[in-house]
Formats: structure tokens, sequence, C-alpha cells
């Protein structure tokens, strides 16, 4: 497998439609899956991955083989996804929010009982965009709260508020389920 891929990133870098049909075909479903995670829409994801996917395209050139080409291509989607963000807003995505006396930033381990994994992934999706976003970079991309800072130029701060308040609302909904349910 590793030998092939090798070569489908050669047939790319070459600008061979085989190669770059073996990328997509081997890659699109996890990085159409971080696109839904990050984007409200379906249509909103959908126009995210055709972007980032060309600029995958476009940049292949400058993977030097070092390191997983999965997570070189992340990063970019990643990117893209941020921007499209960004762009969504006339002002600043993020606004740096964090107040110390207000806000709790505390890491906390939250009391959530087992959820099917498609309504936990539309309960992620219904999240406020910042929630949202600094909940899937911790959570689903393992980054600390100061690489996100430094991604979204926001706080470290910030970053571990809107990841608290993301748990909480997500806590909210699928405990208001849970309970509905059992009433």
């Amino acid at each position: 497998m590793k030998d092939d891929l090798e070569k489908y990133i050669r047939q790319c870098m070459q600008n061979e439609r085989e190669g770059q049909l073996k990328i997509y075909q081997l890659f699109s479903p996890v990085l159409y899956g971080i696109c839904l995670k990050y984007m409200k829409n379906e249509d909103d994801a959908k126009d995210v991955f055709q972007e980032a996917f060309i600029v995958v395209f476009q940049k292949i050139n400058q993977f030097k083989f070092e390191g997983s080409f999965e997570g070189w291509m992340k990063r970019i989607f990643i990117n893209k996804l941020i921007e499209a963000l960004n762009k969504k807003k006339k002002e600043s995505f993020f606004l740096d929010v964090f107040d110390p006396d207000t806000d709790f930033i505390e890491e906390q381990e939250l009391d959530i009982p087992p959820i099917e994994q498609e309504k936990l992934l539309e309960y992620i999706r219904d999240l406020p965009d910042q929630y949202r976003t600094v909940f899937n970079l911790y959570v689903f991309e393992k980054m600390k709260h100061k690489e996100i800072a430094e991604l979204l130029k926001i706080s470290e701060g910030t970053s571990k508020s809107n990841l608290n308040r993301a748990k909480r609302i997500l806590q909210k909904r699928i405990l208001s389920i849970k309970n509905f349910k059992t009433a």
C-alpha cells in the first residue's frame, strides 16, 4: 500500500489523472467526513471539500515524503475549512471573548451517556461555528489549545472557553434526549 501511495503521489506530481483519481478514492471518505464535522450543512462541506482537493493537487509538489501524506492533506483541509468559516463572517470569525472572571477554563470530563455516532455528529454540527471548530480541532485533530489559538488567532483562554462551552451544549442536548427517552 505504501509503495502504491508513493506511486500515486508521484503520478499527481506529474499531473496524471490516474494518480489523482486514486488519491481521491483513497482519502475522500475521511476528508469529506472532516468537512462535514466543521461545516453547518452538506452543501458548504461539499464546496470546501472540492476547493481543498484542488489545493492538494496544486501543492502536491510541496509534499516531501516526510511524515504522513494523510496528515499533510488534513492540514490543507483544516486550513481551507477555517478560511471558509472566516469568509462567512464579515468580521473576525473568532472574537477573543474570554473573560477570566466569568469563563470556566479548567478541563473537565463531563458525564455524558453513550449516544449513536450519527446523532452525536448532528449535535456537533449544530454547535455555533466557533465552538464547533475548537471542539473538532481539540477532540478529533488532537491539537493542543496553544496550537488552536495560533491557528485561529485567538487566546488559549478563548480556545479553552469555547471547548468547555461546546462540551456543555453537547451534554445538555444528549441528557435532554436521554431524559426524554426514559420519561
